[in-house]
């Protein structure tokens, strides 16, 4: 029921978001709405676990960050080749080891690679727990078979290490 109320919660908050409109009809009318998606959603099964992971808020609010100062940081790098006449890249197609169990740490751990520029999931091999992963430099390959992402995924699934 806590994922429910949260879904509907968020649906709302969506909505005033996207609306600009306060009338005490309309903010009704949103709300009453977003129960009943809520509702339907519950019923229909996409306010599950993997659908709507609340549960994983708290711990996103360290990942989050972490994720995004290495957004910048591999943004600046790539940039640095981009810009270099040179154009100093050294391609790779390898594979990782995934430590996360649940749908939603696999989708995460695949999704950071992605986000982090010069990086790309290219395959998800669930049945190995490996990803296959394109890496722009030698040095993002590196970085990926470091282990650190992988780590910090699993302790965002609530696992320790």
């Amino acid at each position: 029921m806590l994922r429910t109320a949260s879904l509907a919660l968020a649906l709302f908050v969506f909505w005033l978001l996207l609306s600009g409109h306060y009338t005490v009809w309309l903010m009704t009318a949103g709300l009453a709405v977003s129960v009943l998606l809520a509702l339907a959603g519950r019923r229909l099964g996409f306010a599950d676990e993997e659908g709507h992971p609340v549960d994983r808020v708290i711990a996103g609010l360290t990942y989050w960050p972490w994720l995004a100062r290495e957004i910048v940081k591999s943004s600046i790098t790539v940039t640095k080749i981009i810009l270099d006449p040179k154009l100093p890249i050294s391609p790779r197609l390898f594979h990782t080891k995934v430590s996360a169990r649940t749908p939603v740490g696999v989708a995460t751990y695949a999704n950071s690679i992605t986000l982090t520029p010069g990086t790309i999931t290219v395959a998800v091999d669930r049945e190995n727990d490996r990803f296959l992963v394109h890496a722009l430099t030698g040095a993002g390959a590196e970085d990926v078979e470091a282990g650190d992402m992988d780590r910090r995924v699993k302790r965002f699934e609530g696992r320790a290490e």
